[in-house]
């Protein structure tokens, strides 16, 4: 994510103002709710963590163990528990 100089688009009466708060100091100033945009809704990433998660219960439910589903995934103990807990429900 790249910023926009203060200078370059809000009035100089604003700028003072917020300098008051945060003096030479990076923001972030977030979008209006209306425009916000829901986690991964530009990218392939929920489907492939979806996926992911299926092999992962698919794995466990034949007899692989936490341990060597978290040498296989790379994550963590809590991480397998988790996904697992998740899909069986």
């Amino acid at each position: 994510m790249g910023y926009i100089k203060a200078e370059e688009i809000l009035p100089v009466e604003i700028i003072e103002l917020i300098q008051q708060y945060v003096d030479g100091q990076n923001i972030y100033i977030p979008r209006r709710s209306e425009n916000r945009l829901e986690w991964g809704s530009q990218t392939a990433i929920k489907q492939e963590l979806a996926v992911r998660d299926r092999h992962i219960y698919t794995d466990w439910h034949q007899g692989m163990t936490v341990s060597e589903l978290t040498r296989k995934y790379c994550l963590s103990d809590k991480s397998i528990q988790r996904i697992i807990r998740k899909m069986k429900a």
